[in-house]
């Protein structure tokens, strides 16, 4: 009888239709939340490999921002040093269909999977080099003279927070013109160029291969390790 009346009764059909909408108004509004401080704020990004060794292993979570307050100093966002999320796919040429797909993908599983490759688009890499700067490499440690600056100091000098990137052992007659050797001739980077690279400086998947990359790649900058709880660290 209950049933019935839940059927034909114009009242409960009517109450049955506001729960659907304030369902769908509640999944929009979190939908659009999402889109905004995804887009504008915060991100969270899980890194899925061992690059950023001994700093950061696969498995970690980060807390990335895409929001920064202009600064009188600088027009760059980003800090030599800073640990940032690269985009090196081909967002121009992406139709807006499968944008729009994407993002709803990205949002139900909290950006673990996406309708686009990512094996080779999203880098968590560490800025090593600004536009403007010159920059070398003698035994897998950079040394930069910052644009506008007669002093050439260590990636160390320049970081704000202490790191310390893998050095691996090479052959003493390995072949020095490759990335692999840990050295690299002097580059002066142009006024839309910067260079990024992996702390386990035996994976060169990063601009001694690529080459430099825009600072409109750069995407977000690492604000937090959250996860595992136990290597918790403020960037």
């Amino acid at each position: 009888m209950f049933d019935k009346w839940m059927q034909y009764s114009y009242a409960a059909q009517k109450h049955q239709r506001h729960r659907y909408l304030k369902f769908f108004f509640v999944f929009f509004m979190l939908f659009l939340l999402y889109n905004v401080l995804s887009a504008f704020f915060i991100s969270i990004w899980a890194l899925n490999n061992d690059t950023m060794q001994p700093g950061l292993a696969a498995g970690d979570r980060l807390v990335f921002t895409s929001f920064f307050l202009p600064s009188k100093e600088s027009q760059f966002p980003y800090k030599r040093g800073n640990i940032v999320l690269v985009d090196m796919g081909s967002i121009k040429d992406r139709k807006a269909p499968l944008k729009a797909i994407d993002t709803v993908v990205r949002f139900f599983t909290a950006q673990r999977h996406s309708i686009f490759p990512r094996d080779e688009q999203y880098y968590i890499k560490r800025v090593i080099a600004l536009p403007g700067d010159e920059i070398y490499m003698n035994n897998f440690v950079f040394r930069v003279k910052p644009a506008g600056s007669p002093y050439t100091l260590t990636e160390f000098e320049l970081a704000q927070k202490p790191y310390h990137p893998y050095i691996p052992n090479v052959p003493a007659l390995w072949d020095e013109t490759i990335p692999f050797s840990g050295n690299m001739d002097t580059i002066i980077l142009g006024p839309d160029e910067c260079f990024v690279v992996s702390d386990d400086r035996s994976n060169t998947n990063d601009s001694r291969t690529w080459g430099t990359v825009s600072p409109s790649s750069i995407t977000a900058k690492a604000l937090v390790r959250f996860w595992p709880i136990k290597k918790f660290e403020l960037f």
